[in-house]
């Protein structure tokens, strides 16, 4: 047995609440070592002989470990793991090490769990229940409804996207085509900034409180949100908060004054005077981006002043939320206020951060409802494009599947492409990034389609990747517009695709097949134990045919075209043809849920 590889912390993501008196608990070693892990648990008060024990799941395997999960129903734990390895050697493990098998476990020594407080419960908005797909949307590009309102030099809508050119688009644009979002049936709408800035991204902030006026105004933004809300779909707005605009009421007043501005400390400036040369003297977004002077938020006067702004749009404008840009590099501090701000005002806010790396630091509770899933992207990325087979990919996901609790796996937001990178078909070509979409929009999580790649939009590297919409629809991919829309409505039919319980089914060394199994169920976590469900999701990730063997009970339904599938002994076999994805339902399920 390698005990130096077995992990286990009473916190998170090893030890965390699923409701609130069950914990779960999940023990890390070393892939392939253990062959039996029991947790055996008692409530911190009772005696050591009114203890219980479960025997624990090997849920998921990553390149280097295994991960054994089971659920406590408990409220206060106490609790020891045993260990059995291949050559039949046993140890208990408890929170000061290992120790010889014990006749009567959990005896002192174990790992303890205090109690799970209320307030200390991840829990996402309840909306996001009901199957929520979001679609972004970066407005200058989207849709032009108000011509009036364009900036002088506005190039014609359709031009060579570039980072100078502003094309027009606008909130009456968005809202005039309401419609196209709810057809599609996505739920959540998220739109890059809004904010009155001199560029086409709108990341340079001039004023917080001011809509741009090539966007329209406060009465425009009502509008849409009625308009969206009428429809079932949420509203996120983009906050900068990292950093603003070299145009920003306090860097101009500091660019005026030098360090006798009342705002001087609200930037990070070396001197006595702003330097907006390159290289500039104050830090920026980035490396010397001089036009994105970096606040500071551990400034008590910026901290309550970005605040107020995130405030002010909840009430104002009736929206469900904000997407943080930059996240990572705020401190946590005005994170933690932020959120309290927040929900204050609306505690069904939805909190997204953008942040492209492990995020377990912002997603405790006390700061992050969800992040960017940007290494979600990254593993599908390198499946679809060749450099890993289906069982590095099948190992890619799982970590980062149990780097966090499960429900905070459950609301993480997947994506294949954003403004910030380049369009999914682009990058792997059109059959490839369909079955990606089969991918995203059957995984754990909640999945966002950047606007056009439903019509099947290409482009490569921001600006390339932000192109204008055509709402000729002439270049429209018709074939990926009605698969977006099936999966979408297999997402809403199906809303326990977001949280419920996951398993590879089909992951071989060198393999081009990956299969994966959804089930409503979650056993142990109260509410979710007893859900009734089943999907299988099934690509094949080559130019050639392929066949795989499921566990089926009974006839299955592909959902995708409608075709029955009859399986024979415990076994459905299946041929599917040059890069063919299926989602498969029991006959049963489809019927009844009207998908055939």
């Amino acid at each position: 047995m390698n005990k130096a590889a077995v992990f286990h912390h009473a916190s998170v993501p090893y030890a965390y609440p699923v409701g609130p008196d069950h914990l779960r608990v999940v023990l890390q070693a070393q892939r392939g070592d253990l062959t039996a892990v029991t947790v055996a648990y008692r409530d911190r008060y009772e005696p050591d002989s009114a203890g219980e024990s479960a025997d624990m799941v090997r849920e998921a395997s990553d390149m280097t470990a295994d991960y054994w999960v089971a659920t406590v129903p408990r409220r206060r734990a106490h609790y020891q793991f045993h260990l059995v390895d291949a050559v039949g050697e046993e140890a208990w493990l408890g929170e000061r090490g290992f120790s010889p098998a014990s006749p009567q476990p959990p005896a002192d020594g174990g790992f303890q769990y205090p109690y799970i407080a209320p307030a200390d419960r991840f829990q996402a908005p309840s909306w996001l229940d009901g199957g929520t797909v979001f679609y972004q949307i970066f407005p200058d590009r989207f849709a032009n409804g108000d011509p009036g309102n364009d900036p002088p030099g506005t190039v014609p809508w359709g031009s060579p996207p570039n980072r100078e050119d502003l094309q027009g688009g606008d909130l009456k644009g968005v809202a005039q085509h309401i419609g196209h979002l709810e057809e599609l049936g996505v739920g959540g709408l998220y739109m890059t900034p809004i904010f009155e800035s001199s560029s086409n991204h709108k990341y340079n902030t001039r004023d917080y409180y001011r809509i741009d006026p090539g966007f329209g105004d406060l009465d425009d933004l009502k509008r849409l949100v009625e308009a969206a809300h009428q429809r079932g779909i949420r509203v996120l707005l983009d906050a900068v908060f990292n950093h603003a605009g070299h145009d920003f009421f306090a860097f101009e007043d500091c660019i005026r004054k030098g360090r006798a501005s009342r705002y001087w400390d609200w930037f990070h400036i070396e001197g006595d005077q702003v330097r907006t040369e390159y290289p500039c003297n104050y830090e920026t977004f980035s490396t010397h981006l001089t036009y994105m002077p970096k606040l500071m938020t551990q400034n008590p006067e910026v901290a309550d002043y970005l605040l107020d702004v995130a405030a002010y749009w909840l009430r104002q404008a009736g929206i469900d939320g904000w997407r943080l840009d930059v996240a990572n590099e705020v401190d946590h501090t005005f994170w933690r206020a932020f959120r309290r701000r927040v929900k204050s005002v609306n505690p069904e806010a939805w909190i997204l951060g953008e942040i492209w790396h492990d995020s377990l630091e912002w997603l405790r509770g006390d700061q992050y409802d969800s992040v960017m899933n940007y290494p979600f992207r990254d593993a599908l990325l390198a499946f679809f494009r060749g450099t890993v087979d289906a069982s590095h990919l099948d190992e890619l996901l799982a970590r980062v599947r149990m780097q966090y609790p499960w429900d905070v796996t459950a609301n993480l937001l997947n994506l294949l492409g954003t403004h910030d990178t380049p369009r999914i078909r682009t990058l792997i070509g059109r059959d490839r990034s369909l079955l990606a979409a089969v991918m995203m929009m059957t995984y754990p999580g909640v999945p966002l389609i950047y606007y056009g790649d439903e019509v099947g939009m290409e482009g490569g590297q921001d600006p390339g990747c932000r192109g204008a919409m055509d709402w000729s629809r002439q270049s429209w991919d018709r074939e990926a517009l009605a698969l977006h829309k099936r999966l979408v409505q297999i997402r809403r039919v199906f809303p326990w695709l977001r949280d419920g319980g996951y398993r590879t089914l089909v992951a071989e060394p060198g393999g081009t097949l990956f299969g994966f199994e959804r089930t409503a169920a979650l056993p142990g976590v109260p509410g979710r134990g007893q859900r009734q469900g089943r999907l299988v999701t099934l690509v094949n990730n080559a130019p050639g045919a392929a066949t795989a063997a499921l566990p089926a009970e009974g006839p299955m339904v592909d959902l995708l075209t409608g075709e029955l599938h009859t399986a024979g002994g415990g076994r459905l076999a299946l041929t599917l043809g040059p890069w063919q994805a299926v989602v498969l339902a029991p006959q049963s399920q489809a019927e009844a849920a009207g998908l055939v």
